[in-house]
């Protein structure tokens, strides 16, 4: 690499074998680094890649990696489904740990498509978080995810993503923590009178949840992070906690934002209600803020959040509970979904907050009503496709019935 203290050069063979460079700075991420090299040997910026020594090893892709030249140069590898590899010079065959993944991928959805039944741990049937479903990985795979090396970019984020659900339950952070597999949202907990719905009562199930679990991870010694606070610190520490976890129950979003319309106009940093109201807000748009982040990062989220949604409606459905209609896969759109929740909850709730601090506009309101205008927009083309579907559907009837 360059001698300079904040550029580097690393020499490589690109995938035709002639020898490149990528200059970069000691600032950069390994994601950075990596979209670089895809970049300048000519691949797409989300492709796999490894980078191999002259050895044949692989070498880690950051600002830490070996000094080289040219006539030692790394060969960048495009992964299509090759070899992993861990232990050093042991190599794991990717493509089995991926049969393993997809086989646990049919199985969740088999169980997921049935059910959902186990009914020794139902509280009552048909209406409970299901048990996580058991799948085993091969052995190969499984000592590949217990390796401090194991390479994060040889993985697809869906099959790193099946392997952390197995790290969570090897590990044992699923059972002793009660994590639920399923993200089902309080009003499905509420109807299906479920084991979190009956604990607490109806009343923000699960985050009330969110905040026992969290506290029970506090009270183990090797995890207390308050162990040398005096107990009343601790004790604020702990109301302050749970006053901003169960704010986050957008059941309350109209109620803590009426509360706090009533006192922005004349708010009081010296008032401890008035600052606690001010907190409470301000959580709730960092836990709905994702409309305010850039479209590239904002819209796929947006795809997981209906799809986590429909998924809850379509349970319902089998079940015979109430669905809520935003979730309704049948009544729903992108952008219908999108426009009502930024236009009547997001923007309101966002510029309420820029009256106390104006230079949010910018950065925050103004990006939420841009992410407004192009849903509508794409509303607006939607109506029109569908109006043009429509009206070819009556020509086809018409046409059918002249005949």
């Amino acid at each position: 690499m360059g001698s300079a203290s904040s550029a580097y050069r690393v020499i490589y063979l690109d995938v035709d074998g002639r020898i490149q460079q990528v200059v970069f700075s000691r600032f950069c991420s390994p994601c950075d680094i990596k979209e670089l090299f895809c970049t300048a040997t000519g691949l797409s910026r989300n492709t796999t890649i490894s980078l191999l020594d002259s050895t044949g090893a692989m070498v880690s892709i950051d600002p830490t990696m070996p000094n080289n030249s040219e006539r030692s140069p790394y060969k960048v590898v495009p992964i299509t489904g090759g070899q992993l590899a861990v232990e050093g010079m042991k190599v794991v065959e990717i493509e089995k740990c991926r049969s393993d993944i997809k086989k646990l991928r049919e199985e969740m959805a088999s169980r997921n498509n049935s059910s959902f039944l186990d009914d020794n741990k139902k509280l009552t049937p048909r209406r409970d978080v299901p048990s996580y479903p058991k799948y085993h990985l091969s052995q190969e795979t499984v000592e590949a995810l217990r390796q401090p090396i194991f390479d994060v970019w040889q993985w697809e984020p869906n099959e790193m993503l099946s392997c952390l659900e197995h790290m969570y339950h090897d590990l044992g952070l699923v059972k002793d923590f009660n994590i639920n597999p399923i993200t089902l949202k309080r009003w499905y907990q509420i109807n299906a009178r479920t084991e979190l719905a009956v604990r607490y009562n109806d009343i923000s199930p699960l985050e009330n949840h969110h905040c026992a679990v969290a506290f029970q991870i506090f009270s183990q010694s090797d995890c207390n992070i308050f162990a040398n606070f005096d107990p009343e610190a601790f004790k604020q520490i702990r109301q302050g906690t749970i006053t901003l976890i169960l704010a986050t129950d957008m059941a309350r979003h109209g109620e803590i934002l009426d509360s706090f319309k009533q006192k922005v106009d004349n708010f009081d940093f010296a008032n401890e209600e008035h600052v606690t109201c001010l907190k409470m807000v301000l959580i709730k748009c960092c836990d709905i803020s994702n409309e305010v982040r850039p479209m590239e990062v904002a819209e796929p989220w947006v795809d997981c959040l209906l799809e986590e949604y429909f998924m809850q409606s379509d349970r319902e459905k089998v079940e015979g509970l109430p669905v809520a209609p935003f979730m309704d896969r049948e009544k729903v759109t992108k952008p219908t979904a999108q426009i009502g929740f930024i236009k009547f909850v997001l923007i309101p709730m966002f510029e309420t907050v820029m009256k106390l601090f104006p230079q949010i506009e910018e950065v925050m309101v103004q990006p939420l009503r841009e992410s407004r205008d192009r849903y509508e927009e794409l509303k607006q083309i939607d109506d029109a496709m569908n109006e043009v579907q429509k009206k070819k559907s009556e020509n086809l009837t018409m046409g059918g019935k002249k005949k």
